[in-house]
């Protein structure tokens, strides 16, 4: 549950479309779809700013960050189109497996981690949908650092406000979110509910509802 003092409260479920299979699971919306695009274009005119004219290989954390992974891309690829500075980019893909259920296990389970040798002396963009202990992150840069990259840079659509936090922050964030468990924008419950736009708190109905 979010702690007492974090009062941010998001918006009503009848502001916005939400599909009707999921109005009776979700208590709020805390970040709306059209929000989450003009952070993510930000995002992109920042991580061009940064590293723009170095070739850079953008590598998505599946499966949770690939609609931002998608979206980041796409307003990335409008600015090289647009702007006097541009990023040579390509892309690659991999897997954590850090859930069971909604408790964050000790355990992280790296899957296509042997093709991370391919990163050696290249500049590489992790893209990730949630940071949350930071865990799952620490180690997949530790992975990271035996490949010996030239450089490493992590953007975050969501920091998670949480004790359980190792006080690990990416390099770029979108927003900081409350210790809810959320969902939507591609963020998941057991597979469910990818398909919801805007990022909600899941309510404790739904998580028996479509728990495993």
């Amino acid at each position: 549950l979010a702690s007492n003092n974090d009062d941010e409260k998001g918006y009503e479920l009848d502001l916005f479309c939400v599909p009707k299979h999921y109005e009776e699971d979700l208590d709020r919306v805390i970040i709306p779809h059209g929000l989450i695009m003009d952070r993510t274009e930000r995002l992109a005119r920042d991580i061009v700013r940064d590293m723009g004219g170095h070739h850079i290989v953008a590598l998505c954390v599946l499966k949770g960050g690939y609609k931002f992974f998608a979206d980041l891309l796409d307003y990335i690829k409008a600015l090289n189109q647009n702007c006097d500075k541009s990023v040579p980019l390509t892309v690659d893909f991999i897997r954590l497996k850090s859930y069971c259920n909604d408790q964050s296990t000790n355990r992280v389970k790296v899957i296509g981690g042997d093709e991370l040798s391919t990163l050696t002396g290249k500049n590489v963009l992790i893209v990730e949908d949630i940071v949350e202990t930071g865990r799952t992150m620490e180690t997949l840069l530790s992975l990271l650092s035996e490949c010996n990259p030239k450089m490493v840079k992590v953007v975050s659509l969501l920091v998670k406000r949480t004790p359980r936090s190792s006080g690990y922050r990416p390099d770029y964030m979108g927003f900081e979110v409350p210790d809810w468990f959320l969902v939507g924008y591609a963020l998941d419950y057991n597979e469910y509910f990818r398909d919801l736009s805007h990022i909600c708190i899941l309510n404790e109905k739904a998580k028996v509802k479509y728990k495993l």
